[in-house]
């Protein structure tokens, strides 16, 4: 049960759309084959499909969580001599417990990276790398779209790092937690914020589903294996219509873009309220759901007491606050006053 908290820990500490319930008790009528190997799942994952822009030939795998869907990502791209070249900040490399190197046994090459965004020129150092047999040879670019710093690549952006990893004979991966949340914020369909890549990790969990992600491979060269990759990789559910369902309610009148568009609008809200407050420095406009700003230590301290949050730089002060789906305008301008309250005390 909730302790009645309304943190701004994480889009994770959100609620489940009513919409996602509803469309798992309507899954919940009668039997269906397992493993997905049922006509209701396979038609979500077309809609999955339709909605990224995949070709002919492509395919979608639902998986339980996000590291999953990053690992088994990996383990189809490369491999065992190649790794992935990722940002610094990405949760490939920070949060997850080494699961790419533990699990798909895959080194990661972190390039240079300025707020949050992988650089180009990172990218081509480390593509240009001699091809030596001493050392681990690039086949992957993972990109992060929306960052882990609530930054976004514009489309060119990414486009240019896309076009210079597949000239450089590299595969590319989107780490999508928040995909639908960088597509709202880019006013553009998930199509087009994916164009050109050969595979996706689709996050729906933080966007109001109850746990579930896709792996989308929109290159058809890469699907050979991966029914047996995501059995192997601990990731294939044997109810899975239960996943479908929650993905069929996402893409149904584009709820993804309604529950994206909503968060980022109230992590606009909370930058404006607090931005305005003597000792509250906010770090960059945000263009998601996440806002990053510093305040005292003892303001900080303050605020835990009532609220859950994150300190993601303990050497600047600099704290998260995560919006979500259901964060309503009463919870950001509650939360807005008590950080008031906690600086003036402090």
């Amino acid at each position: 049960m909730s302790d009645g908290r309304r943190g701004f820990a994480s889009d994770n500490a959100a609620t489940v759309h009513p919409a996602v319930l509803e469309s798992i008790a309507k899954a919940n009528v009668g039997h269906a084959f397992g493993y997905g190997h049922d006509s209701y799942t396979a038609s979500v994952e077309q809609r999955v499909a339709d909605a990224l822009g995949a070709p002919a030939g492509a395919q979608v795998y639902f998986v339980f969580n996000g590291t999953g869907a990053n690992v088994l990502s990996l383990r189809a791209a490369l491999r065992p001599w190649q790794a992935a070249i990722v940002s610094e900040n990405a949760h490939l490399h920070t949060d997850e417990v080494g699961a790419p190197e533990a699990v798909a046994g895959s080194k990661l090459l972190v390039a240079e990276t300025v707020d949050g965004k992988l650089t180009l020129r990172g990218l081509q150092r480390l593509i240009e790398k001699p091809n030596d047999e001493h050392f681990v040879k690039a086949g992957l670019l993972s990109l992060t779209q929306s960052t882990e710093f609530g930054t976004l690549y514009s489309l060119a952006e990414f486009r240019s790092l896309v076009d210079t990893a597949h000239a450089g004979g590299l595969l590319v991966h989107v780490d999508g937690a928040r995909l639908a949340n960088a597509a709202a914020a880019l006013g553009v369909g998930l199509a087009e914020v994916v164009a050109g890549v050969d595979l996706v990790s689709f996050g729906a969990t933080k966007n109001g589903a109850l746990g579930c992600e896709a792996v989308v491979v929109l290159n058809p060269a890469l699907t050979e294996g991966m029914l047996h990759l995501r059995k192997q990789t601990l990731q294939l559910a044997s109810k899975m219509r239960f996943l479908a369902a929650q993905f069929d309610a996402l893409l149904t009148d584009e709820l993804w873009r309604l529950n994206a568009g909503h968060a980022n609008a109230m992590a606009s809200r909370l930058a404006d309220a607090v931005g305005a407050i003597e000792g509250v420095v906010v770090s960059r406009r945000p263009a998601v759901n996440a806002v990053f700003a510093t305040l005292p230590a003892a303001a900080r301290v303050r605020l835990l007491e009532d609220f859950d949050f994150y300190e993601w730089d303990a050497t600047t002060g600099e704290v998260r606050w995560m919006c979500a789906w259901d964060t309503t305008e009463a919870d950001v301008d509650g939360f807005a006053a008590a950080v008031r309250t906690a600086v003036a005390s402090a």
